[in-house]
């Protein structure tokens, strides 16, 4: 088993880098790839410049050429690893969706199954979302997103195609809630019409009365015990925004597998979006990647990693209410190091899934097996294989040299944060920075927001590009200069050998927008 880990851990560090067993590249498979890699389409790099950007010595830092492909004048740079991967596996993309309403008469997608209403997919074709489009019937929503693959870039490329689609189907289905902010949402959707020209209360009245017609004690029901009177819990337009991002995860991870059949779609990714419709801005992340907002040179957090150390215990009750998952091969109790056969009958540290604590117990045989979670900060790993617990992907992942599933123990649900943009007043240099796990494993969120307001505080603040060039310098002091021992950043510390993508988006143009 000791053999197995080492080299399932070398394998996954080293042995993808050269990309050949990934799927990127002929021989990886015989499936075609659903879509191309390729740069975001925003960058307008054309396949030289791609080519040339996929210098590992090098690594040059990708900028926008023209500002106003992004809304917002949103900056974005990004730069290729220092030799972990052939492709720079990241991805991104940046949407302005302007989803319409349904058609009068048309049935409510409630009352389809999810099946039947997801029977066809999105394939990145138009899906009635158009963009730029002004209209009071319409919903726009502005939609930007990172995405980090690992062990091959197939999924990433995917998701970065698709998943707006999935949140714009989601929010199409609640629309009409959504563009009557005087009325809660109804409790069930079949049991009466929403009345527009009904009042707030005479709304709320209507759809309890509906709630509670043919209900035991109901008036009017065929049999009246003593009345009882049933209390609904409200829920708000933020939580069906919030609701809809989730599921449209949901949907794209299924999807992912779905199409894993028909195309070649290698390997996983963390997803890390920013969703800004009707004076909020929404945050979802499943993985390690990472947004804050900085506003008035403090930091607002907009998001949590998600890690084998941040998930130990969610992951250590998975295994054991489902101990088949672990094969007989591994055991969910941590310890601080792996247990030795020498001290079976002693007692030692451990935690179980019940416990933030640490306590003591006498080892047993089961104990030896290679624990669950092992390994500490970065080095941390799930099954001795992945470092990230949330992403898209991963369907057919096992450790290595053996039949154990890791898919199980991996969430597609993001963790979603609502900031309610439009109820504060923000300047030139307040801004939400979204970045890949490559730019926030050298710099601390302090780091990045002093770096990111001293250089806006120096350039003009009527210059367009000046959040591309910000962007453009965080990711230059995250990845460092080339020098003889590495890739150093400042105080001669250790810069990123990852792929870095980062967003620099200005809060000021979302109070336009209202």
């Amino acid at each position: 088993m000791l053999t197995r880990v080492k080299s399932a851990v070398a394998n996954f560090m080293g042995g993808m880098m050269a990309g050949g067993s990934n799927g990127d590249h002929p021989g990886g498979s015989d499936l075609p790839l659903k879509f191309p890699y390729s740069r975001p389409e925003f960058l307008g790099l054309s396949p030289d410049e791609i080519e040339c950007s996929a210098d590992h010595i090098a690594r040059p830092i990708l900028i926008l050429k023209e500002t106003k492909r992004l809304p917002w004048s949103t900056g974005y740079a990004e730069v290729i690893n220092a030799g972990k991967s052939t492709l720079n596996e990241d991805q991104a993309c940046c949407e302005v969706l302007v989803v319409k309403r349904r058609p009068a008469g048309t049935a409510t997608p409630n009352r389809t199954p999810t099946t039947h209403r997801r029977s066809s997919l999105p394939n990145g074709e138009s899906l009635g979302f158009r963009e730029n489009l002004d209209g009071s019937e319409d919903l726009t929503l502005h939609y930007w997103a990172l995405f980090d693959g690992h062990a091959g870039s197939g999924a990433a490329v995917v998701a970065s195609r698709l998943l707006h689609h999935h949140i714009a189907l989601h929010l199409q289905e609640v629309m009409e809630i959504l563009c009557t902010p005087n009325l809660l949402p109804p409790t069930c959707l079949d049991e009466e019409p929403m009345n527009h020209h009904l009042t707030p209360t005479s709304q709320r009245a209507l759809n309890r009365a509906a709630s509670l017609r043919g209900a035991a004690g109901a008036p009017g029901s065929p049999s009246t015990p003593p009345t009882r009177f049933f209390t609904e819990k409200k829920v708000s337009h933020e939580s069906l925004v919030i609701g809809a991002i989730e599921n449209a995860f949901k949907d794209m991870d299924v999807q992912i597998e779905k199409e894993k059949a028909v195309y070649n779609i290698s390997g996983g990714c963390t997803a890390l979006v920013a969703v800004y419709l009707l004076g909020k801005l929404y945050v979802g992340n499943a993985g390690d990647s990472r947004a804050i907002i900085i506003r008035a040179g403090e930091v607002i957090p907009m998001s949590a990693e998600f890690t084998p150390e941040s998930e130990r215990q969610r992951l250590q009750f998975l295994a054991y209410m489902q101990p088949h998952l672990l094969g007989n091969e591994f055991t969910h109790l941590e310890f601080p190091r792996r247990v030795q056969r020498k001290e079976v009958g002693k007692k030692m540290l451990y935690r179980d899934f019940t416990m933030s604590g640490w306590a003591y117990k006498t080892i047993e045989e089961d104990d030896l097996k290679f624990p669950l979670i092992y390994g500490e900060g970065k080095k941390a790993r799930v099954l001795a294989t992945i470092g990230v617990t949330r992403g898209l992907g991963d369907h057919n992942l096992k450790v290595h040299d053996s039949n154990i599933y890791i898919k199980p123990f991996l969430s597609c649900c993001p963790e979603v944060r609502a900031y309610p943009l439009g109820q504060c007043e923000h300047g030139a240099n307040d801004v939400l920075v979204l970045g890949t796990d490559g730019l926030w494993d050298v710099l601390s969120n302090q780091e990045v927001a002093e770096a990111v307001t001293c250089f806006l505080s120096n350039c003009d603040p009527d210059d367009q590009h000046r959040y591309t060039m910000a962007a453009q310098d965080l990711v230059m002091r995250a990845r460092g200069v080339l020098k003889d021992r590495g890739w150093r950043i400042s105080n001669d510390r250790l810069g990123s050998g990852d792929d870095i993508s980062v967003y620099i988006i200005p809060l000021m143009y979302g109070n336009k927008q209202n």
